[in-house]
């Protein structure tokens, strides 16, 4: 790409790297919303997933492929989200472990950097909703000749509520592109006062700038993010589209947003006034303000029913939810939990789940639907000695070859076909057919159809914890041998399922 200066910004909008941020676990979106599957890749307003949304956004603004950096634990849903979106692919950096927002940024920055000195970087959260594309794309052709000025450019929100939950940014009376302070969180009668001044905008977390810049100000402001992150980077291993960052240098990295550890000391910081709608989908209020509703001002998703109820939003995975004379409230079924909330108490959602954890209650932390490159699986039944699960594997994917030393398992084909290796024979199971896996034989299941596959695994044993695995060739590049698990980005363990 050419160098790029003020005189030709309209020509370099289509030279612009995206950053999506996918880092996060969305705690206050719970139960829904958990380590193994946070809000980015659920569907909670529309049938695409806010990552699934932010992708295709960004397609409207840039041709460049994206960077993401999320969690190690899940590179498999970020991949599965850019093979299927216009995109097709990008690069993915794996954090071994969560340091906010500043090192994230600064890993992405070192990348881009290595294809092209001159390149701007588009950085986007991967959980915001907007609708108004054109808007948004106006919003970044505003702000592309203060980022080719070396303008550090973050996109503020108008307010339209005297909003408690989202960082504000106060800005010049008379230049509204001058940031003169970043404000926390403010309470609610500090937010009404920012509401009625008018210079007061919400920090949605966007920023536009040249990565050259975005580097030497972390290396002024936050020299000991910088430099861990470039001893990071310098350790790094490829192995697909994945990018892996070694846990032992990156977890020195001082845990800092981007905001704290640059933007409130850079003399670079400008504002452009995003000119479209905007959410941060981080509470459940904020979804129902954004769910379509019925006359009533209910929101309803699975089988709900309701008499004399208002104002409430209701979300049933699996089992059929009544409502009677209910008004502004929250329910979320998600299988293995229901929670209930009044919609303006959703906040403390964050306080609760922070009690589970303390209580190691995996419904904290595991989703009841586990997604895996091949497909996914969702347990249906748990006992004493014996489980039940229903598995998923797409057309032409199939799981690792493997073994388990405490549990056998019976496979009963429900739809499609399957292919069976057990031990040194190959087998195809076809619907309403069903195979025995002997304790300690070596095994794999493979769809090797043109439709999904679905069956139901029964376990029996004497230990059925997801650990209890030793994978011997895997197509995805996943650890041949595995008894142990894997430490999640929270420090909780998480199993490594087939």
């Amino acid at each position: 790409m050419k160098s790029m200066s003020t005189k030709d910004a309209a020509s370099v909008a289509d030279h612009i790297t995206p950053i999506i941020l996918s880092g996060g676990s969305g705690t206050r979106l719970w139960p829904q919303s958990r380590t193994t599957r946070p809000k980015q890749f659920i569907n909670l307003t529309s049938e695409k997933t806010l990552f699934e949304l932010t992708l295709n956004r960004l397609r409207q603004v840039t041709d460049e492929r994206p960077i993401v950096v999320t969690n190690i634990d899940h590179r498999f849903l970020v991949a599965e989200h850019l093979r299927t979106s216009a995109y097709g692919s990008g690069s993915v950096i794996l954090e071994p472990c969560s340091r906010n927002t500043a090192p994230a940024i600064t890993l992405a920055a070192l990348q881009a950097i290595e294809k092209d000195a001159e390149t701007l970087l588009l950085i986007c959260p991967s959980d915001h909703e907007i609708s108004d594309i054109e808007g948004f794309k106006a919003s970044i052709e505003a702000a592309l000749s203060l980022a080719l000025d070396n303008k550090i450019v973050t996109f503020g929100v108008v307010p339209d509520a005297p909003a408690t939950g989202y960082g504000y940014m106060e800005v010049q009376v008379d230049d509204s592109s001058v940031i003169n302070d970043f404000v926390e969180k403010p309470d609610s009668a500090t937010a009404e006062i920012f509401l009625q001044t008018g210079h007061h905008y919400w920090n949605s977390g966007i920023f536009l700038a040249r990565a050259q810049v975005i580097l030497d100000e972390m290396a002024k402001h936050a020299p000991e993010i910088y430099t861990e992150c470039v001893t990071s980077w310098s350790s790094r291993t490829n192995e697909f589209e994945f990018i892996s960052i070694p846990k032992e240098a990156f977890f020195k990295c001082p845990s800092q947003s981007f905001d704290y550890a640059v933007m409130e000391h850079t003399s670079h910081a400008n504002m452009v006034a995003l000119q479209c709608d905007w959410c941060d989908m981080g509470t459940w209020e904020s979804v129902w303000k954004n769910s379509s509703k019925d006359s009533a001002g209910n929101a309803f998703i699975g089988e709900v029913r309701q008499l004399e109820s208002h104002n409430n939003y209701v979300r049933a995975h699996s089992k059929l939810v009544a409502l009677i004379g209910c008004e502004d409230l929250v329910v979320i079924e998600s299988g293995d939990s229901i929670l209930v909330a009044k919609r303006d108490a959703t906040d403390e959602i964050k306080t609760l789940v922070g009690g589970l954890l303390a209580e190691n209650r995996k419904e904290a932390t595991d989703h009841p639907r586990v997604y895996r490159p091949w497909g996914d699986y969702e347990g249906v039944v748990r006992g004493d000695r014996y489980q039940v699960k229903r598995i998923v594997v797409k057309p032409g994917e199939k799981l690792s070859l493997q073994k388990h030393f405490h549990r056998a398992e019976h496979w009963i084909v429900v739809r499609g076909i399957a292919l069976i290796t057990c031990g040194d024979s190959e087998s195809l199971v076809s619907e309403n057919q069903s195979t025995y896996i002997p304790l300690g034989q070596t095994h794999r299941l493979e769809n090797p159809g043109k439709i999904q596959l679905e069956l139901i695994e029964v376990q029996s044993g004497s230990y059925l914890g997801e650990d209890d695995i030793v994978r011997l060739e895997d197509k995805y590049g996943r650890r041949k041998t595995d008894t142990s698990t894997e430490i999640a980005s929270s420090g909780t363990l998480s199993a490594n399922k087939n």
